[in-house]
């Protein structure tokens, strides 16, 4: 028998002590805790500490025991395979022996401990674990059998992969059944827990899963009825999941769960209703949804619609009923990170507020606020944008009665809504509502007045919507009244309608373009002013909305009254940032935009910005850490309108594919810079092709980078053939491949140029991979008549080459429609 280890009870205390300290708010004492805990981690069984707090320590409160455990935890996290085997085992074996502990708090934070270790790879040398756990589930003890499915759940939701591969022997053949049988269970809490399990191996089409698939819907559908909300949410969240996978075991049975997701939808917990909403945006995606739907619009519409209201909570959270806070600073965590996007209005992520993430990068991880973001309505109303998209049209018989009543309704939180509706069909429904918009842009632009902020906000998203055909219009019947009161409302008391307000202001932009060039005096007097009266949040969609105005009207804007009243705020704040300051960015960003604009006319500005260029440039790489590679991002973009060639060398140590954005606008700059110096690129070529040669034969290179890294490369080679044409054999390939699927543009087409010119340099540089090219000629729609000869000059020049019979057999392993091409437009 082994001896058991025993705290000792100097230790005990000083771990006690510790225990105390943590939970204190004051910074001095965390800062003493944080120095202590390193201290202790030195002693070997100092995690034995924590596990015995927290699974002995009876006479402690729960939250203390509960920390102890959290600690390990992260102790676990950081240096468990430096455990010694001895504790490692104790902790292991503790946590078995006390998954029954009779608080929800301690089997939690026990369960947590278990799948920590688990994911640290340990699941393999934890043989015990996952029978251990299976067999605890049939305990007569309702703590053990709860607190062994918290940890399983855990497990299933950290390990999914893990536990569908042949790794551990396929446990899920023994798992997934037993989790189904739980389904029957006369604790709520277990069939929820069983439900969540079986639920996290559905997307990935567990094969244990699969070949249960039917017992399994036969179990959800028998929990239909389920008076627990936690248990109808898992039931509407696995329906949803399936719906993407398998959605042939789901169409026999479509009718009825349409019919109970109907219900569900307005299901009393708003969790459920959420999960149940999911439903319809998942639907909308299937191939079937227009067959399955039809039927039930009538009954569905209304629905939605009425999920789009704001609740209560929403409104308190949204402070509704403040109608003037732009005097209030904004706290840091209200501004989230903005990338220059193009402004396409998707409901999906924001759900038409016009809030939060207007224009986030999709790519973008949300934090934890985004996603408690994602509320009933804001799913709603997706749910009714992509519908509209699938029923077009067949969607407003449905919808016209209900929206003149919600329109025009005295209470404001319903015709708020109403607005939202109008909003989120806009893009769906455009035809079937050309013939009610002359009347209702007009009721729109005067809700832009409404008393409530939040109906003036609503108003300048939905509005916006419809920029595209306001623009058709004749200026005066729309555009000029819809201008007039949005630039009255960029200068809105209440921050949440300035945003709202600039963000549609900088879509109508996009669609007016040189439509705006009569009334630009009074948009920038407007901008303008607004520079002194923003908090910092919407000052960053202001500088968005400028350069937008600037990308919009082009040089329209370079006149001495515009330049005068626009550059002086704008390199104030130049000045007045401080070269750390995140907000250079959108700056940077807005800064280029009007130079490209402004050409000539931003010459007396050149000086300053591009001093301060160089400087962030030289600044950042000074820092060997390259710290914020949003600046150099920036930066770059900027250098790239204001060239020389100075910047060679810290361009070409900028070619680090790690950061992607700065990576991608260096290679940009590079090939600007090329078109601009021409031949004398040539003492830096060595010194940037071998980087931009190795980004484009890197795996997983993002698709954009990959487009301009193959665009510099050729501009690079148009201006020194002599100098890149030796290395065509290590690009040509990936090059091609790259440039095959972007439009006919200016780039695209001097980058051919220049690999047609380094093909005529060295014609063996091509050869092995000829087919690529011939496909990548192929890609052009209509290229300029000159480079078309140059086209045909190389293929032909091939062709004879190699002899009529060798090209007979190289062109049959062409795709039909490459030979097609071919031979239509270059007779080959």
């Amino acid at each position: 028998l082994r001896m058991e280890w025993q705290p000792d009870e100097q230790g005990l205390q000083q771990v006690l002590q510790l225990l105390k300290d943590s939970q204190s708010p004051d910074t001095a004492t965390q800062r003493a805790v944080q120095e202590k805990l390193e201290q202790l981690n030195q002693f070997p069984d100092f995690n034995n500490y924590l596990i015995f707090v927290l699974t002995s320590l009876k006479s402690e409160d729960e939250p203390t025991r509960s920390l102890s455990g959290l600690i390990l935890k992260n102790n676990v996290k950081a240096h468990y395979q430096n455990f010694p085997p001895a504790v490692a085992d104790f902790i292991k074996r503790e946590c078995l022996n006390n998954i029954g502990d009779p608080s929800p708090l301690i089997r939690a934070t026990i369960g947590i401990l278990i799948t920590t270790i688990a994911s640290k790879g340990e699941l393999q040398t934890w043989p015990e674990l996952l029978p251990q756990l299976c067999n605890l589930l049939n305990s007569e003890d309702y703590n053990t059998c709860e607190g062994s499915f918290g940890a399983l759940q855990k497990i299933c939701e950290d390990s999914s992969e893990l536990l569908d591969s042949d790794a551990l022997n396929r446990p899920l053949n023994i798992m997934i059944p037993k989790f189904l049988q739980f389904f029957k269970h006369c604790s709520p809490k277990i069939r929820s827990h069983a439900i969540a399990c079986v639920n996290q191996f559905i997307i990935g089409r567990a094969q244990a899963l699969m070949d249960n698939i039917d017992t399994f819907i036969e179990s959800l559908f028998a929990l239909a009825g389920d008076e627990d909300c936690e248990v109808r949410k898992n039931v509407c969240r696995a329906l949803v999941m399936l719906l993407e996978v398998r959605i042939d075991r789901l169409i026999p049975h479509m009718h009825s769960i349409i019919q109970y997701m109907l219900q569900r939808t307005q299901d009393a917990d708003e969790n459920v209703a959420l999960e149940a909403c999911e439903f319809w945006l998942t639907l909308a995606e299937q191939p079937i949804c227009k067959e399955a739907l039809s039927g039930h619009l009538v009954q569905l519409i209304p629905i939605l619609v009425n999920g789009m209201k704001y609740s209560e909570i929403d409104i308190i959270l949204l402070k509704g009923d403040v109608e003037e806070d732009d005097t209030v600073p904004d706290s840091e965590q209200d501004i989230k990170p903005r990338f220059h996007k193009s402004r396409t209005v998707t409901l999906q992520h924001e759900g038409g507020e016009g809030e939060e993430g207007e224009d986030i990068d999709e790519d973008e991880d949300d934090d934890d606020d985004t996603l408690s973001d994602w509320n009933l309505r804001k799913c709603s109303a997706a749910a009714l944008d992509v519908l509209a998209n699938v029923f077009r049209d067949d969607l407003l018989p449905h919808l016209l009665p209900l929206l003149k009543g919600l329109l025009f309704h005295p209470d404001w939180v319903i015709k708020e809504s109403g607005i939202l509706v109008l909003g989120a069909i806009a893009e769906g429904c455009m035809q079937g509502m050309v013939q009610y918009l002359p009347e209702l842009i007009p009721h729109l632009i005067q809700c832009l007045c409404d008393k409530k902020a939040l109906v003036r906000s609503i108003a300048c998203w939905t509005l916006s919507r419809y920029a595209h055909w306001v623009v058709s219009q004749p200026p005066d019947a729309h555009l000029k009244p819809l201008m007039t009161e949005l630039l009255k409302r960029i200068l809105d008391g209440n921050k949440r309608v300035q945003e709202a307000a600039c963000s549609a202001f900088a879509t109508l932009e996009e669609e007016a373009c040189t439509e705006l060039v009569p009334y630009l005096s009074f948009i920038l007097d407007t901008l303008v002013f607004a520079f002194g009266k923003y908090q910092h949040k919407n000052l960053l969609i202001l500088y968005d909305a400028i350069g937008t105005l600037a990308d919009s009207v082009g040089h329209h804007l370079n006149q001495p009254e515009y330049i005068q009243k626009l550059m002086p705020p704008l390199i104030q704040k130049w000045n007045e940032l401080k070269d750390e300051d995140k907000d250079l960015f959108p700056l940077l960003e807005c800064l280029s935009s009007v130079a490209t604009a402004l050409q000539s006319g931003f010459l007396p500005y050149c000086e300053p910005v591009y001093q301060r260029c160089v400087t962030l440039v030289q600044k950042t790489l000074a820092q060997a850490m390259d710290t914020m590679p949003e600046v150099r991002q920036s930066s770059f973009a900027l250098l790239g309108d204001l060239t020389t060639a100075e910047f060679m060398p810290i361009l070409g140590t900028n070619l680090n594919p790690e950061f992607i954005s700065v990576c991608n606008n260096a290679t940009w700059a590079i090939g600007e810079i090329c078109m601009q110096m021409g031949v004398e690129m040539q003492p830096y070529v060595a010194l940037v092709l071998p980087h931009l040669v190795e980004i484009i034969n890197r795996p997983n290179t993002p698709k954009t980078l990959l487009e301009n890294t193959a665009i510099t490369i050729g501009r690079l080679g148009y201006v020194c053939p002599q100098e890149v044409a030796p290395m065509l054999q290590q690009f040509i390939r990936p090059w091609c491949t790259s440039l095959r699927n972007i439009r006919d543009n200016e780039e695209k087409d001097s980058a051919f140029r220049g690999i047609c010119v380094m093909i005529g340099v060295n014609p063996g540089g091509v050869v092995q991979d000829f087919i690529f090219f011939c496909d990548a000629v192929a890609s052009w729609v209509s290229p300029k008549d000159d480079l078309r000869d140059m086209f045909c000059k190389i293929l032909h020049g091939f062709k004879d080459q190699v002899g009529e019979e060798n090209w007979q057999q190289f062109s049959e392993q062409f795709p039909p429609i490459l030979k097609e091409r071919l031979s239509a437009c270059y007779g080959v």
